[in-house]
C-alpha cells in the first residue's frame, strides 16, 4: 500500500496538484490507527490509505483538506476519551503529522523564439516546471532548451489538449505571428490556468479578442488575459522583455503589489 500511495503522490505532484499525506507518528492507549499508518488526500477529494477509520480518520481527513487549501503542514493530536477533543471513550490518543507536497509552478511557453528562450532561462532559475511548445522542431528541442522538463513540436492545439493545466499553471503565448497566437489562445482560454499572457501590440490584441468574441468565447475570460504581456519596466531588449513578463507572472503567483519595498510602512 505504501508503494501505491507514493506512486500516486508522485503522479499528482508531477501533474501540478498538491497532496496531503497524513501519518500516525505515535499512539498512547487504544486507537484504531497504529504508528506508521498513512493516508493520502488529493485535491479532487480522493483518498488512498487509512489512519484507522472512525472519528480520528474523519478529523484527519478534514484537516488534510484545510492543509491543501493553505499549503501548510500540520502536527495533530486527537484523543478518544471524555476529556479529549473527539468526545469518545476508547481512551487512546493518536499523534501525527500532515505533510503537504507541493508541485513546482508550471510555466508553459508557446513559442520557442527569442522571447521564449529568454523567458525559459529566467524561469529555470526560479525553479518553475517548464514546458515549451512550437510548431517548428528547430525551435522546440532539448538542444535549444537545455534541461527543459518537456518540449514539443508540432500541431499546437493537439499538443495542448494532452497537457495538464490547472490553477498552478502559467501560460505565455509568444509564437511567430498573429495566427499562431490566435490558435494558441483559443486552445488554452477555457482550461482555467492561473495566468495567460500574450505578447504583441495592443492593436493585435484587440483583433484577437474581437475574433474570439465572435466565436462566443467568454468575454470575462478574455478580459483576464494579460495582453500585451509584461510589466512595463524594460527597454526593447529581448532579455528585459522576458524579465518584465516573469515579473508579471510572479506578481500574480504571489498575490504581490507594485509598491516599492522602501515605501512599506514599518
Amino acid at each position: 500500500m505504501d508503494e501505491i500511495i507514493l506512486k500516486e503522490i508522485y503522479n499528482q505532484v508531477k501533474n501540478g496538484y498538491k497532496v496531503a499525506l497524513a501519518t500516525i507518528t505515535k499512539t498512547i492507549g487504544s486507537t484504531p490507527g497504529k504508528m506508521g499508518a498513512t493516508m493520502a488526500v488529493f485535491q479532487n477529494g480522493n483518498t488512498i490509505g487509512s489512519v484507522g477509520g472512525g472519528m480520528i480518520e474523519h478529523k484527519v481527513l478534514n484537516k488534510c483538506v484545510e492543509c491543501l487549501k493553505s499549503g501548510e503542514d500540520y502536527n495533530f493530536e486527537y484523543s478518544l476519551n471524555d476529556n479529549g477533543n473527539l468526545g469518545m471513550q476508547c481512551g487512546g490518543t493518536a499523534f501525527g503529522y500532515i505533510k503537504v507536497f507541493k508541485p513546482k509552478p508550471k510555466l508553459i511557453i508557446i513559442g520557442g523564439g527569442h522571447i521564449g528562450l529568454a523567458l525559459f532561462k529566467i524561469a529555470k532559475n526560479l525553479d518553475f516546471y517548464t514546458i515549451v511548445i512550437d510548431d517548428r522542431e528547430e525551435f522546440a528541442n532539448e538542444q535549444r532548451f537545455e534541461n527543459v522538463e518537456e518540449v514539443y513540436s508540432g500541431d499546437i492545439p493537439n499538443i495542448i489538449k494532452n497537457i495538464s493545466i490547472n490553477d498552478n499553471t502559467y501560460i505565455v503565448i509568444a509564437t511567430r505571428g498573429y495566427e499562431g497566437d490566435l490558435i494558441s489562445l483559443r486552445s488554452v482560454i477555457d482550461r482555467n490556468p492561473m495566468y495567460i499572457g500574450m505578447i504583441g501590440s495592443m492593436k493585435k490584441w484587440i483583433k484577437v479578442k474581437e475574433t474570439l468574441i465572435n466565436e462566443n468565447i467568454n468575454i470575462e475570460k478574455l478580459e483576464s488575459v494579460y495582453a500585451p504581456v509584461g510589466i512595463n519596466i524594460s527597454s526593447n531588449s529581448v532579455d528585459e522583455i522576458a524579465f518584465g513578463i516573469m515579473a508579471e507572472i510572479l506578481l500574480v503567483k504571489n498575490n504581490g503589489s507594485l509598491a516599492h519595498r522602501k515605501n512599506k510602512i514599518k
